[in-house]
């Protein structure tokens, strides 16, 4: 692969580099502000608004999505240093760019699965930024690591399926925009097990449907994802056309879903190692203990160098990655795309862990970004199916050469 970034890549870098430091840098204060003023704990900030339509109107938008019918028309490899950037304002820059998870992966399904009706219907207020979306999968009574197990039921009752069962977090479910719900289920119970799920979509306002409450992130909200909810469906019934695909695509759906989804994850989470590693040296500078700034102390400056090193290897899988699922396809780059979801969440909440120590007790504070960034990368562990996972299925393919 080549290491150099491409023209269109280089150009769309250095617009959204100005428009990072232009518009969005400045909003997050006022963001801050905004939110502690709403009184709805989910809302979002009236300047994100602003920073949409300032986005849009630069042509930073839509650029996670490679259907040029639909997105931005980039790969994979000239999307990764893009959301980097958006990255190091995980809470403003990607849902400014419609860029933000969960409506990327939604997007994504419906522009790859969904029917001429569906598309008009709920992809194209998405990629408007008029509505926001939720993916409903993981449940509380089922370890949904292993999502073979789901066990909400889509039954099939006439022109209509029936949806009953518990999800939680279902991000992007608390959010005040979000009008449609992708939800997975089973809709055979007795067929092959890879072939007994669907996804259906739920329009957030069908009767039936019971948001609970929202789930709390290490006591935050993750607004910012949209918030995850706890969702009861009670003999909700929607049009059969609402389904997604056809019964027994579930499981594949999910697959080509998440790929995408877990590469987005790691390419923002390197920006955020990039802006804590920033953070810390600004701060070694300027503290002084025991008579010399702390940048003078080797330990910290070992955390710097070990922090250096470690973003460094983290970028160059997650390129080599994207490269590989452009040339070979999601199920080419598997293997990387496993290896990115385990080390990259590691590495971004070990820099992070050292930028924190550096900030002292500032550093869980609600005066730094860093706590709450911590817990960002800390949940990716668990997100898109835990590193156990991840690392049982990459075992398995290492071994396979062996056996």
């Amino acid at each position: 692969m080549d290491f150099a970034y491409d023209a269109k890549t280089e150009e769309l870098r250095d617009k959204l580099l100005r428009f990072m430091d232009e518009f969005v840098y400045p909003a997050e204060p006022v963001a801050e502000r905004q939110l502690a003023e709403a009184e709805d704990p989910w809302a979002r900030p009236p300047v994100l608004d602003e920073l949409k339509a300032e986005a849009r109107r630069q042509g930073l938008w839509n650029l996670f999505l490679p259907d040029p019918e639909h997105g931005g028309g980039l790969t994979n490899l000239q999307y990764a240093p893009l959301a980097e950037i958006t990255g190091r304002s995980p809470h403003l820059a990607p849902e400014a760019l419609n860029c933000a998870a969960p409506d990327t992966g939604n997007m994504e399904v419906l522009a790859m699965f969904g029917t001429e009706q569906q598309k008009k219907q709920w992809l194209r207020p998405l990629l408007d930024g008029e509505i926001r979306s939720a993916f409903c999968m993981t449940e509380p009574d089922v370890a949904s690591s292993d999502a073979t197990n789901i066990a909400t039921s889509i039954v099939r009752d006439g022109d209509e399926y029936v949806i009953n069962g518990r999800k939680w977090w279902s991000s992007g479910a608390m959010n005040p925009n979000c009008a449609i719900f992708i939800v997975m289920g089973k809709t055979d119970p007795d067929a092959e097990r890879h072939r007994q799920q669907a996804m259906i979509l739920v329009p957030r306002d069908t009767p039936g449907v019971h948001v609970k409450r929202g789930m709390h992130v290490f006591g935050y909200t993750d607004a910012s994802h949209g918030g995850h909810a706890e969702i009861v469906f009670d003999n909700v019934r929607v049009p059969a056309d609402n389904l997604i695909a056809g019964e027994g695509e579930g499981f594949a759906i999910a697959q080509a879903r998440l790929g995408p989804g877990r590469i987005h994850h790691c390419m923002r989470l390197i920006g955020i190692a990039e802006r804590a590693l920033e953070l810390m040296c600004r701060r070694a500078i300027s503290r002084v203990a025991f008579g010399r700034p702390i940048a003078r102390q080797g330990v910290v400056q070992e955390w710097i160098a070990e922090s250096r090193v470690r973003i460094e290897q983290a970028r160059l899988l997650v390129l080599k990655t994207a490269w590989l699922m452009d040339t070979v396809g999601n199920k080419g780059a598997h293997t990387e795309i496993q290896a990115i979801k385990i080390g990259t969440p590691l590495m971004a909440e070990w820099v992070l862990d050292k930028a924190i120590q550096a900030h002292g007790a500032g550093g869980v504070s609600q005066d730094f970004p860093l706590a709450e960034l911590w817990a960002s990368a800390r949940t990716l562990r668990l997100a898109d199916g835990p590193d156990e996972v991840h690392r049982m299925s990459l075992a398995k393919r290492e071994l396979k050469r062996y056996l």
